[in-house]
């Protein structure tokens, strides 16, 4: 099969004819069709993630077709549509995995990071942690709802029922399938974008925002929480003086640079931080039907599978808006 390898950091993606990759037991062989262009799969090529299994083959948000069935798989059938999330696999023994706190695993494997992923015609997963994908959404913008969809409702959830008043800051993949569902739930969304940057902002008063202006600015109004996507440290003082008191400030990313010092005033008046580590399946049961009736639909950018790297750049330097996509087979 096609595969796109990361051998090191830092290095381009070379791209490879391998074995196709066989179903152990309890394990799928999906034929993928398209796989998202997530910012954390550029962290992992740029090393700013500092564990990836070398050679790596990237992508967590895969969609796809069973092709092959390991030994004791229940439940799927060949040629079903199934979705491969981050969450690969967890131990279900440490005391985070007995607690429900999957995603805070002592030993998890994460796919496209220690687990081979979906820049590649076919992958193989865990069942246990695969999704059925039914409905007659595309392979494509369905993609982007496993990582970046997933991510963005573990925030909103964190945020709070109570923040009718959303601030967004960083306004990319993640934030516009997020602003949709916001929307959907009757609040009002506040989007902050990089200094001068008017493409972003009118994307996300496309998506419904209330408001878009400058991450520099004052917000127009008192939030009730705010979600920060772009990973950089100094938002998260500046989404301190936006909040109220008792507001909530959630850090999204699985990276971000470091936060600058701030007056302890920023965060009196019982203001929180909060970050968002990974996800688990109960998120993914409680994200998909609520995606498709909100009628969320991601905006879509697609490259083919040997244009990875092209895509990859062009979300370093933000080419585009709302999602990219490999599309496969």
């Amino acid at each position: 099969m096609k595969a796109m390898l990361l051998e090191k950091p830092g290095e381009a993606l070379r791209a490879a004819e391998i074995p196709d990759p066989q179903p152990g037991p309890g394990q799928l062989q999906v034929e993928v069709s398209a796989c998202g262009v997530c910012r954390t799969d550029l962290h992992v090529v740029d090393g700013d993630l500092t564990e990836p299994k070398l050679p790596i083959i990237p992508g967590h948000e895969i969609v796809g077709r069973v092709s092959a069935l390991g030994d004791g798989v229940t439940g799927f059938d060949l040629g079903e549509r199934v979705g491969i999330p981050w969450l690969g696999h967890t131990c279900g023994a440490c005391r985070y995995c007995r607690a429900g706190d999957e995603n805070l695993c002592d030993t998890p494997g994460f796919t496209g990071y220690q687990i081979d992923g979906g820049y590649a015609e076919k992958t193989v997963a865990d069942a246990a942690y695969c999704f059925p994908l039914p409905g007659d959404q595309s392979d494509a913008e369905l993609a982007p709802l496993l990582c970046a969809g997933l991510i963005g409702y573990r925030s909103l959830v964190m945020a709070g029922e109570a923040a009718k008043k959303l601030g967004i800051y960083g306004f990319g993949a993640a934030a516009h399938i997020v602003a949709q569902v916001a929307r959907h739930q009757g609040r009002e969304v506040y989007a902050f974008t990089s200094p001068g940057d008017d493409t972003a902002q009118q994307f996300a008063l496309d998506m419904g925002a209330a408001w878009a202006g400058d991450s520099s600015e004052a917000s127009p109004v008192e939030l009730d929480a705010a979600i920060i996507f772009a990973p950089v440290g100094p938002l998260v003082p500046a989404a301190l003086r936006a909040v109220r008191k008792g507001g909530i400030v959630v850090c999204g990313g699985i990276h971000m640079s470091d936060i600058p010092s701030f007056p302890y005033e920023l965060l009196w008046g019982e203001r929180r931080i909060e970050s968002v580590a990974n996800l688990t399946r109960s998120d993914g049961e409680g994200f998909l039907p609520l995606a498709a009736a909100a009628g969320v639909r991601p905006e879509v950018t697609t490259y083919a599978l040997a244009d990875a790297a092209r895509a990859l750049d062009d979300l370093r330097h933000g080419r585009f808006d709302g999602s990219a996509v490999l599309t496969v087979s």
